[in-house]
């Protein structure tokens, strides 16, 4: 469970440099894999917005991977320097076939860890910007599976829209910091 936003921290970005990597890993990925969580709502968000922390969850990239294809995509992670790492998530039961990959990269002035969090399935997705992401309504529902930043402005903006019977692709709300009501 994600912990809950501190409102003092709102307006804090990502590096540049951070987003940058992973944007430069995703893109080898591109064609055979589908966003979810933050990347996804990156894409579904305006091109140049501003990248606020707690807009979009930029610490890992999770990847959908139809299991036709599973066996390109782990060959492209190991290709680019990724390594199968073991989770607490490993030994829990679970329906869910997920695989988690890191590799440590200098950003900057900093040696960071990326992560990708794979999930093997189909899941329904939509083509925004270039890139396959989880169809919004289906991604707002695995916030209650596999996605924890549920408190979000782009997961809180999109349930806000979607109930309004509007789509959030392209809406500036996806990055803004929200008022309060």
């Amino acid at each position: 469970m994600a912990a809950p936003h501190n409102p003092g921290r709102y307006g804090e970005t990502w590096r540049q440099e951070r987003i940058d990597a992973y944007l430069a890993d995703l893109e080898r990925l591109r064609e055979r894999v589908v966003l979810s969580g933050g990347w996804a709502w990156h894409f579904m968000s305006p091109a140049g917005h501003t990248e606020l922390k707690h807009a979009h969850d930029h610490k890992d990239a999770d990847i959908f991977v139809s299991p036709p294809v599973l066996w390109q995509v782990i060959a492209d992670l190991e290709a680019n320097g990724f390594r199968k790492v073991r989770t607490r998530f490993d030994k829990m039961p679970s329906a869910e076939d997920f695989r988690r990959y890191e590799k440590y990269t200098l950003v900057g002035d900093k040696d960071i860890r990326m992560t990708i969090d794979l999930f093997v399935r189909d899941v329904p997705s939509i083509e925004v910007r270039g890139w396959r992401v989880v169809e919004p309504e289906f991604l707002l529902s695995l916030y209650s599976t596999i996605h924890d930043s549920k408190s979000c402005f782009a997961v809180v903006a999109a349930s806000r829209l979607i109930k309004e019977g509007k789509s959030p692709i392209g809406d500036a709300a996806l990055t803004e910091i929200p008022t309060p009501r």
